[in-house]
């Protein structure tokens, strides 16, 4: 009996099972929605993530001891001044353990999307924050449609595409965990 249900289980697909794909105690996985939580601002107020529903929204998982945090960066500001990202909201979510040590990069790197700090792990863990830069692509209604571990160019036609397609779309995409 045991060995039937475990092998039903294993014909089922990951995306089926709510929770499958998520990979840490408390993680949310692509498809669940997103729990809401005070975000404290770096280069602007206090904002509750559920103020972020509504619209879709691209949340970028960063630190500013991070190369790659750092390269991707710029991309995504000048995707925020592109005419599609007016149909989505663009966040940044800094691991930094010290709020100065954020501030100082963003002031350097002339960052203009808003941005938060996470000092209390709160966001890492519920977005799955294992490796950095984490990028999650998140409905207007708070659902997690697609996560994507590493630098990617935020501008690039294949980004831009990329988004499209999961704002666009009701089925959430698998994670690329390189």
């Amino acid at each position: 009996m045991f060995k039937l249900m475990l092998g039903a289980l294993l014909l089922v697909p990951a995306a089926a099972v709510p929770g499958a794909l998520a990979a840490t105690p408390g993680e949310v996985a692509i498809g669940e929605v997103l729990r809401d939580a005070t975000l404290r601002g770096l280069n602007g107020p206090v904002q509750r993530l559920s103020a972020f529903r509504g619209k879709p929204l691209l949340i970028n998982v960063w630190a500013s001891w991070c190369g790659p945090c750092r390269q991707e960066m710029a991309s995504l500001d000048r995707l925020a001044w592109r005419e599609q990202a007016r149909a989505f909201t663009i966040i940044g979510i800094s691991t930094d353990d010290y709020s100065e040590q954020a501030e100082a990069w963003l002031k350097d790197s002339n960052a203009t999307i808003n941005q938060f700090i996470d000092t209390r792990l709160e966001m890492e863990t519920m977005l799955g924050a294992s490796r950095l830069p984490l990028t999650v692509l998140v409905g207007a209604d708070g659902r997690v449609l697609d996560k994507i571990y590493g630098a990617q160019e935020w501008d690039s036609p294949e980004s831009l595409q990329r988004i499209e397609k999961a704002f666009r779309s009701r089925n959430p995409a698998p994670a690329v965990r390189p």
